[in-house]
């Protein structure tokens, strides 16, 4: 998950899975959460129940099991999302180890999204959001650029 700010303290928060499958081109699937300034008992950014959506939804797009390789996002190993996960017989997660950003290949669409956004001049948050939507709906349509993201990682992710 990332967040880029608007003016004030209102912000766009995103996460996003990189999908891998032989013989196919690789994708990106995200979701964007907006928030529009400070409210008290409201958490700013992706809840457990945030993170199952995009699961489900990769899963439905995707039309098969899930195999997801995850950081140690305090929201990703919490005891609400384990059960979700649970729940949820198609999927089968392993956690990266700590401290570990260069063995996820999603933090280089953080990166690649963010330099793309750096000289920008202060924007409204609905400005901000469709900025964010069209860079990722870009990354989305250039596998060349997803498979290079996989590949600094290292990681070998063909099976066995």
């Amino acid at each position: 998950m990332v967040r880029v700010s608007a003016t004030g303290t209102k912000r766009v928060s995103m996460a996003a899975l990189i999908c891998t499958k032989p013989g196919h081109q690789p994708r990106l699937i995200y979701r964007i959460h907006l928030d529009r300034g400070p409210a008290k008992g409201r958490r700013k950014g992706f809840t457990e129940t945030d993170y199952a959506r995009l699961l489900d939804a990769a899963h439905q797009q995707l039309g098969g099991p899930i195999v997801l390789v995850w950081d140690n996002l305090n929201t990703h190993i919490s005891r609400t999302m384990h059960e979700l996960i649970a729940a949820r017989l198609w999927l089968t997660v392993y956690q990266l180890p700590p401290y570990a950003p260069k063995l996820n290949p999603v933090e280089g669409v953080w990166s690649h999204l963010k330099r793309s956004l750096a000289n920008l001049t202060k924007h409204s948050l609905d400005q901000l959001t469709a900025l964010v939507k069209t860079r990722l709906k870009r990354m989305q349509y250039r596998p060349r650029l997803i498979e290079g993201l996989i590949a600094k990682t290292g990681l070998d992710l063909q099976p066995p």
